[in-house]
């Protein structure tokens, strides 16, 4: 059972010794009280930890107090030290005991609810009132996709956990050059880590490097940019607090077909040795490994994938692997990492999902009822201490995603925009209990969204030639957002008008509801009467502009575009 289980759910219970009998290890584990009880639930003083260590005759009781403080991140008063026993020449067991302190272990938030905020969206939220609902929610970490000025500004004081990206983009230039990391990490995370900043843990450096489907693009600036941002991070005096780690997909390794079970797993031969050295420098520098994790993309890829392999709630057919079931995907994805890093010389190597979650349209698959399902129980799983079969434990996962992205690429899949346990608009999608708790609690939405005018563009029903339907519908997908439409989606339903309506509502909304952006060669009108049906939604845009990152992709593609043109005009006067 997860510790936070047992100390905040029942508040009338006290715990007044806790034993830690791992003597090789007791004391790296201490950190795990850190922030673990809820000030809410425990009114009387902290309990007393009975820690047993192995102790040689070199070492001192000063050295082994001091490893504990620094697992607590906080002083030990009047600590208690006794010798148990010898277990082997120069070499004997002790017990250090001491009372939990209070600084180290109480908050305000015990929930411990990770988040992936992606800001792929053509009108974004401010980033203070997303803040402030994940506040209200109790997501106490986030993981950034990139150095968003307005996103670390407002997450100053809030003592949020951040895990700060540099997207791949930079990986040539700052495995080149490590002065490109030293102005990175001194404009984005030294300039941020002063007391009541941000609070920086983590430096993710690139997304999914390795991904078949890059094709090797970022093999050889992967492990040298990782390098210099950590030496980076190092020279600016907190290496020692803040890590820099490499998300990767969990294409990195496999089971074989022959042998599809995860203790057969290993990395893939062509990357086995570069994989291999980057985990080494993680290890060496008490940096996690960590990997995107997706069920759903297991069942989207193969049509013959059991459907309740991909849920926690238990399954018809589970998987055996000698001694291990595996009732769950997810369960047997991790396990074939963990046994690929066994193999490789790392079985003690600290792993964080990265990315997990479900989406709720674009697929058959993907709706509302699975995401709810999947979420809920990943979040019970990993908090639960249970861990997988090949590793227990509490498990680290970032929930994919906060908010909807609606101008994210769709090449895997119409899925792609639609991973946000909230809307665009901050609106929760269901009841979702981050707590752990298993209390049917809702989500706090996003307060005092400001939205634009209630109109819609529609087909004009008086309209005869509908000649130029079919390329005016492509024109208004290709530039908003039509996902929704697709086979198995929330819209897929709609008849020919409606379809048509929907696509052009998007364009018409995508642009700000320019009375311009509602023609469509005299097919269009704008009404003021909601044309939604059932469970499928034409949204109206909030007043809000677009992400940095959309900015920024948008200004590489005009000068893109203007570099081409030139080019063009250049052959063509030559």
């Amino acid at each position: 059972m997860r510790g936070s289980v047992v100390f905040n759910t029942k508040p009338w219970e006290h715990v007044d010794h806790v034993i830690m009998n791992l003597p090789a290890s007791a004391l790296k584990f201490l950190d795990a009280f850190r922030g673990l009880i809820h000030r809410k639930y425990w009114k009387g003083p902290l309990p007393w930890i009975h820690c047993y260590c192995f102790m040689r005759s070199s070492e001192s009781r000063e050295s082994i107090i001091s490893e504990a403080e620094s697992a607590l991140s906080s002083s030990i008063q009047d600590p208690i030290f006794h010798k148990v026993r010898d277990v082997a020449p120069n070499k004997a067991m002790f017990c250090l005991s001491f009372r939990l302190p209070d600084e180290a272990c109480l908050n305000e938030d015990s929930t411990n609810t990770i988040l992936n905020w992606g800001t792929m969206a053509n009108h974004q939220l401010p980033p203070k009132k997303v803040v402030k609902m994940m506040k209200d929610n109790g997501f106490n970490k986030v993981k950034l996709f990139e150095a968003d000025e307005k996103i670390l500004g407002a997450l100053i004081g809030t003592d949020i956990e951040v895990m700060l990206a540099i997207p791949n983009y930079m990986l040539q230039d700052m495995s080149r050059d490590p002065g490109v990391a030293v102005s990175w990490v001194d404009a984005n995370v030294t300039s941020y880590c002063y007391t009541g900043g941000v609070k920086i843990k983590y430096v993710a450096v690139g997304n999914e490097p390795f991904l078949h489907s890059y094709n090797g693009t970022y093999l050889q600036s992967t492990l040298p940019a990782l390098k210099n941002v950590q030496e980076a991070l190092n020279h600016a005096g907190v290496g020692s607090q803040i890590k820099a780690t490499v998300p990767f997909n969990a294409d990195i390794y496999y089971s074989p077909e022959s042998n599809p079970v995860p203790s057969a797993g290993d990395f893939r031969p062509e990357i086995r040795d570069l994989t291999i050295q980057i985990i080494q420098y993680l290890f060496q520098n008490d940096a996690p490994f960590t990997v995107n994790i997706y069920p759903f993309l297991s069942l989207y890829g193969n049509i013959y994938f059991p459907l309740d392999f991909a849920f926690f709630d238990g399954s018809n057919k589970p998987v055996k692997d000698g001694d291990h079931i595996y009732t769950n995907v997810f369960d047997a994805n991790f396990d074939t990492l963990v046994w690929s890093l066994n193999k490789s010389g790392y079985p003690d190597m600290k792993i964080v999902v990265g990315e997990v979650g479900w989406p709720t349209d674009g697929d058959k698959n993907a709706n509302v009822q699975n995401a709810k399902r999947f979420n809920q129980g990943l979040i019970q799983h990993a908090l639960s201490g249970n861990g997988t079969p090949a590793r227990r434990g509490s498990i680290d996962v970032y929930l994919f995603s906060l908010i909807d992205e609606n101008a994210k690429s769709i090449e895997p899949g119409s899925f792609e925009r639609h991973w946000g346990i909230f809307e665009f608009d901050g609106k929760p999608k269901y009841e979702l209990d981050v707590s752990g708790s298993q209390e049917n609690v809702g989500l706090v939405a996003v307060e005092d969204v400001r939205y634009m005018p209630k109109r819609w563009c529609i087909l004009n029903p008086h309209v005869k030639d509908l000649e130029d339907l079919a390329k005016n519908i492509d024109y208004a997908c290709s530039l908003s957002d039509c996902t929704a439409l697709g086979y198995g989606s929330s819209c897929n339903h709609l008849s020919v008008a409606g379809n048509t309506s929907y696509a052009f509502n998007m364009y018409y909304q995508f642009k700000d509801q320019n009375s311009w952006d509602c023609d469509f060669s005299g097919l269009a009108v704008v009404t003021d009467e909601d044309p939604s049906k059932d469970e499928c939604r034409f949204p109206v845009m909030i007043a809000y502009g677009s992400s940095e990152m959309l900015r920024h992709r948008k200004v590489f593609n005009i000068i893109l575009l203007t570099i081409v043109g030139c080019i063009v005009f250049l052959l063509l006067v030559s």
